[in-house]
């Protein structure tokens, strides 16, 4: 298949599920994190982990759109010569670092009026300011409201992304390149697409061209996928937790709601992103032979414990039960 040739086009439900793999996962207002953006946005680092963070995964160490590093108010405000401290490790108040305040106590004891800072407002440096601010409400007294002070506007919502969720644009594009062959290796795959609207000619294009393209990037080493619990000793796509095949309705297919608590806008599907090695603070995991396909109620259930931790729960629960005598 030519370059210069239109490819087919995915279903859209199918596209989009794909396409939001890049992006972050959701936040409100009342969080100092930008809610669903592309994964190489602004990377907000915790300063007591700032050393094992502040090097990118690739693109030589650097952060696309930069970091900002979030130091808490006691640290500063208590560390004789903090400034000098920060610098010596490339810091900078109001450059690339912000004083975070996140409680109520902070908020009271170090206020930042008293100090005459201002609120950032660019995630660029210089950001404008020196602190922001989320701080929850405690009580209908007055004085308890609730404080958001800093990226707060409509077009500056956030002051970035969680740090371990970033990637940058080239692991992007390899990452959805590589769950789209990883759809295409579910052994009901090309019924599926036909059924939601492809032909069959264009459904063959179109897995052709992403199996070789693919297979070129690196990105389908079978045995790589079979040691990440991502596909079968068959080569099917397979849930990495229960170890079931995958069928491709689930893709399209919304997830079966409790009798009596049905919600009319459920967009969950039965098949969501899942990283066999959890997303956690001090790595980058959001890369390629760590994406696979998973059920939703699976994904539920290891949610930020990772599979392996899962598993040895599980079985303590299966053994208990099984003490207890329990039938299931």
């Amino acid at each position: 298949m030519s370059k210069s040739k239109k490819k087919p086009s995915l279903p859209k439900l199918l596209h989009n599920k794909i396409y939001k793999t890049g992006q972050t996962r959701g936040a409100d207002d009342d969080l100092i994190y930008q809610n669903r953006v592309i994964r190489n946005s602004t990377v907000l680092i915790p300063y007591s982990y700032y050393e094992a963070c502040k090097v990118a995964p690739d693109n030589e160490g650097i952060f696309e759109n930069s970091f900002i590093v979030l130091i808490n108010p006691e640290f500063y405000f208590s560390t004789k010569q903090v400034d000098k401290i920060l610098k010596k490790q490339g810091l900078r108040l109001g450059i690339n670092t912000l004083i975070f305040y996140y409680s109520r106590e902070q908020w009271n004891e170090f206020n930042p009026l008293k100090y005459k800072l201002e609120s950032a407002n660019s995630r660029k440096s210089p950001l404008g300011g020196q602190y922001v601010a989320r701080v929850p409400a405690t009580t209908a007294a007055k004085g308890s409201e609730k404080i958001r002070h800093g990226f707060t506007t409509s077009k500056l919502k956030g002051a970035g992304i969680r740090v371990y969720e970033y990637a940058s644009t080239e692991i992007i594009k390899k990452c959805r390149l590589q769950l789209e062959y990883i759809f295409w290796k579910c052994l009901d795959a090309y019924k599926v697409v036909i059924d939601q609207g492809m032909t069959k000619k264009q459904a063959k294009e179109r897995a052709n061209y992403i199996i070789q393209l693919a297979k070129s990037s690196s990105l389908a080493d079978e045995n790589l996928l079979k040691n990440s619990r991502i596909i079968d000793l068959n080569g099917n796509t397979v849930c990495p937790l229960c170890l079931e095949k995958i069928s491709a309705v689930g893709f399209f297919n919304k997830v079966k709601q409790a009798k009596g608590r049905e919600v009319s806008d459920l967009t969950i599907t039965q098949l969501n992103l899942f990283h066999i090695k959890e997303l956690r603070i001090g790595q980058f995991n959001h890369k390629p032979y760590n994406l696979a396909w998973g059920h939703h109620h699976c994904n539920i259930v290891v949610k930020d414990s990772g599979i392996n931790e899962t598993l040895i729960w599980m079985n303590q629960v299966v053994e208990k039960n099984r003490k207890y005598g329990f039938k299931f």
